[in-house]
């Protein structure tokens, strides 16, 4: 969003009070979840709006680059695949993660 609308790593990070190198981790998915008061200045700094401020929250809440799956009371089958996944994830083109997704979040019974 940031290059879409012209605005530069120094520019939005001195806006928005953090660090250009905090920034930048952040849009690498070099570090973990944004705080919301973070979010909300980004919102406020883009001007954003109902349905595209969920939309951003959304994917922030979904942007943390260290994940942890307790598959504890579940299924051997639920951990064998949060292992096997862990273990192979960084071998799958983004096509492959596509289709993978798409195939959880369908048998899930969730949109892509």
């Amino acid at each position: 969003m940031r290059a879409e609308r012209g605005v530069t790593l120094k520019q939005m990070a001195a806006a928005l009070k953090v660090s250009s190198a905090y920034l930048s981790a952040l849009e690498h998915g070099h570090r973990g979840l944004p705080t919301w008061d973070l979010m909300q200045r980004i919102i406020g700094y883009f001007n954003i709006i109902w349905d595209d401020a969920e939309e951003l929250i959304r994917l922030s809440e979904i942007s943390d680059p260290r994940v942890v799956i307790d598959t504890s009371g579940m299924a051997p089958e639920a951990t064998a695949l949060a292992n096997r996944l862990a273990r192979d994830i960084g071998k799958l083109s983004p096509e492959d993660l596509g289709q993978v997704s798409a195939e959880i979040l369908r048998r899930a019974g969730q949109k892509p």
